[in-house]
């Protein structure tokens, strides 16, 4: 299993949803960062289940343990391991799930491809796994910020045809992200979705919908030509996430119908003589490389697989049979899934940071 993400700054996840535990190994951070065990929480308690009506109602405290790498608390270069432990799993709620393959899951395809699966919450198909990520996410989010003065802030933008439109991408905080409990930073907006997320929960069934990811104070010249494009890196982290079905940036597909005189971002010099952009079209990167501006990132989450009403379906004997789903699940991933996307843009941007380093300064003038 490809269970490794980066370069510089690489992490490797583990563990199964129902198995003893989850988590992740931390290789190439650098040395003489301030970590502690409560900062990585609070990015934990955000990704948790149980939170609120509209989330699972599985209870799990994630608690985080530090089990190497920090001392004193300083990371100290070396690899950091962080573990959190399972401690309410229900697995005979998948009892039927084991002979059973649940539409639009991995079920299936972890038989075509392994001929064994934990069947047990999903196990490493879980969105449980993402744990580790949001756990390496808090720290690559520290290191940005510390050394680049980096801001990540995502936030639910859309929920089936219920659309946030008056966000402003350069003034947003973190405390209007998390003032309700859809994480939508539109209050009016944020009612009207958690309404629709309540009912559909009440009907055994789900929702999907879209998020957005700005990014402040990019350093420019972050991202590799050609093949590690930034923008590239971007999309591969964020369809690495559960149930992620598209990826844009910038424009996005409605650039497409713009002509290039419309679409182009005009350059100015700003007060310090930097080049700057009068629009942001190419969402903060071109030619694959951070050119200073906000980094503008949407992310697509289909509706939760797993609901409980009850669906055609074939057993792992070749039979065709129905199923209705048990166990406790999202009825939408959206509002779980924000600090999943800051972890994986702050991944990527921490190991390009470190690449660009590596490269362009390595003999300071």
């Amino acid at each position: 299993m490809s269970s490794i993400f980066g370069e510089l700054f690489r992490i490797s996840t583990f563990g199964e949803s129902h198995g003893g535990g989850v988590g992740v190994v931390i290789d190439g951070c650098p040395p003489r960062i301030e970590i502690s065990a409560e900062e990585i929480q609070e990015d934990l308690n955000r990704r948790k289940p149980g939170q609120s009506k509209i989330t699972t109602p599985r209870k799990e405290s994630d608690l985080c343990e530090i089990i190497s790498g920090v001392f004193e608390g300083k990371t100290l270069g070396t690899p950091i391991a962080i573990l959190v432990r399972n401690k309410d799993a229900r697995s005979q709620d998948y009892d039927e799930m084991a002979v059973k393959y649940r539409p639009s899951h991995a079920d299936a395809t972890y038989d075509a491809k392994y001929g064994i699966r934990n069947w047990q919450g999903g196990g490493r198909s879980s969105a449980r796994e993402t744990i580790g990520r949001v756990a390496a996410g808090a720290i690559a989010k520290k290191i940005l910020k510390q050394v680049a003065g980096v801001e990540i802030i995502a936030y639910v933008k859309s929920i089936k045809d219920i659309e946030a439109t008056n966000i402003n991408q350069d003034t947003v905080t973190l405390e209007q992200v998390e003032s309700n409990i859809v994480r939508c930073p539109d209050s009016a907006i944020a009612e009207k979705m958690i309404d629709l997320i309540d009912q559909i929960r009440k009907e055994k069934d789900s929702l999907g919908g879209t998020l957005e990811c700005v990014v402040r104070n990019v350093p420019r010249g972050l991202g590799e030509p050609v093949f590690d494009k930034l923008e590239a890196d971007l999309a591969k982290a964020i369809m690495s996430l559960p149930a992620t079905k598209g990826f844009e940036i910038g424009s996005g597909f409605a650039g497409t119908t713009l002509t290039g005189s419309q679409h182009n971002d005009e350059f100015y010099l700003d007060d310090n003589g930097i080049p700057r952009t009068v629009t942001n079209r190419s969402g903060g990167i071109q030619g694959g490389i951070s050119n200073g501006e906000n980094i503008v990132l949407r992310a697509a989450f289909k509706p939760t697989a797993t609901i409980g009403k009850e669906q055609k379906t074939v057993s792992k004997e070749g039979e065709e049979t129905t199923l209705a789903a048990k166990g406790r699940h999202d009825p939408c991933v959206l509002p779980r899934a924000v600090p999943m996307v800051e972890a994986m843009v702050a991944l990527v941007l921490c190991d390009h940071l470190l690449r660009h380093h590596a490269q362009c300064n390595l003999i300071e003038n």
